[in-house]
């Protein structure tokens, strides 16, 4: 089989379309992503991911961010509702590594059930008062010890399920104070400074199999590009954290990243990162940015098969003792 396109595509609607089948055959993504536009319902959901796979003809992973609260593409009545993260972590008190692992354990039965393998969760960024709001409770806590034992824990949740985790925003959003969706973030923070904080959840969590990049300036460190298309970022992510798994870029298309699709997807590339994610769904954008990301690499390909290695049946659970058990958290700090 043909080597694979160094990219991860989106789809633009709920079916997928003989256009975008035949250019999905011949240009052939790592994997596919999906979003809340993509979505009806499970049965819809399960032809989708099994027309996305027969594209490629082969079993590729077919990712989603599903990291509850507010970003969450599966919503009712078909899937459950869940707290944001942050919330969760927080009522739960105590009993908060418990509560992840049942939110992560819970999410990945309902992916698994619709063919999704991947969800792009736990985020190890840590919150604090200045941290933008598009991000602020989507994080696990707002220190390394609290973070790195919830995202673990979510981790790990997701694992037991048969769902892989990818742990973002690598090396670290958390001192973001504006949406990188649509402006580029930069931090003043000394690299020590950094170094005891924002990177040392992402060094604790080093040994996950996937993880995605932070559309961000560490103008101590590269105050020239941020750090999906930062080479010294990418060495600082490698050498000092410690992450051997298969990154990714996040979403090529946020207006963080300055140029067009094909130009973000080259520096991403020739930067470090193994995969290219493009999720608008938009067509001719990704014919580009497949052209422009190329092959995987020889590293990339090893990376990827061994993160993919980790797929597993899922573990035996009683979902419905596991979905009270969990209320019963959630509701902690009311009672």
């Amino acid at each position: 089989m043909n080597r694979c396109s160094a990219a991860i595509l989106g789809v633009e609607g709920p079916v997928l379309t003989s256009a975008e089948a035949d250019f999905f055959r011949t240009a052939n993504p790592w994997g596919f992503i999906l979003f809340a536009r993509n979505v009806i319902d499970p049965a819809q959901l399960r032809q989708l991911t099994s027309d996305l796979r027969g594209s490629v003809g082969r079993n590729a992973p077919i990712l989603i961010d599903q990291e509850g609260g507010r970003v969450q593409r599966l919503t009712a009545p078909h899937w459950h509702q869940h707290l944001p993260p942050l919330d969760q972590a927080e009522w739960a008190g105590a009993a908060a590594q418990r509560a992840m692992w049942l939110r992560g354990r819970l999410i990945a039965h309902e992916l698994r059930g619709c063919g999704i393998d991947v969800n792009c969760a736990p985020c190890a960024d840590l919150a604090s008062d200045t941290t933008h709001v598009f991000l602020r409770n989507r994080c696990y806590g707002s220190d390394v010890a609290t973070v790195v034992k919830n995202a673990r824990a979510m981790a790990d949740g997701q694992f037991s399920g048969g769902v892989l985790p990818v742990l973002k925003h690598i090396p670290g959003h958390g001192r973001a104070t504006v949406d990188s969706h649509k402006n580029l973030p930069r931090v003043s923070a000394s690299r020590q400074t950094l170094k005891e904080t924002d990177f040392a959840s992402f060094r604790a969590l080093s040994d996950l199999p996937m993880a995605m990049t932070a559309h961000i300036v560490f103008e101590d460190i590269d105050p020239a590009h941020p750090a999906t298309q930062s080479a010294v970022m990418t060495d600082l992510i490698r050498n000092e954290i410690g992450f051997g798994g298969l990154l990714i870029s996040d979403d090529i298309s946020m207006q963080a990243l300055s140029g067009d699709v094909a130009t973000r997807s080259r520096a991403s590339i020739a930067a470090g990162c193994d995969l290219v994610l493009h999720c608008n769904g938009d067509l001719a954008e990704m014919k580009l940015v497949v052209e422009a990301a190329g092959d995987m690499s020889d590293a990339a390909e090893t990376r990827a098969q061994k993160a993919l290695l980790l797929r597993q049946v899922p573990d035996p659970i009683d979902i419905k003792a596991a979905r009270a058990e969990l209320q019963s958290l959630s509701m902690a700090k009311q009672g």
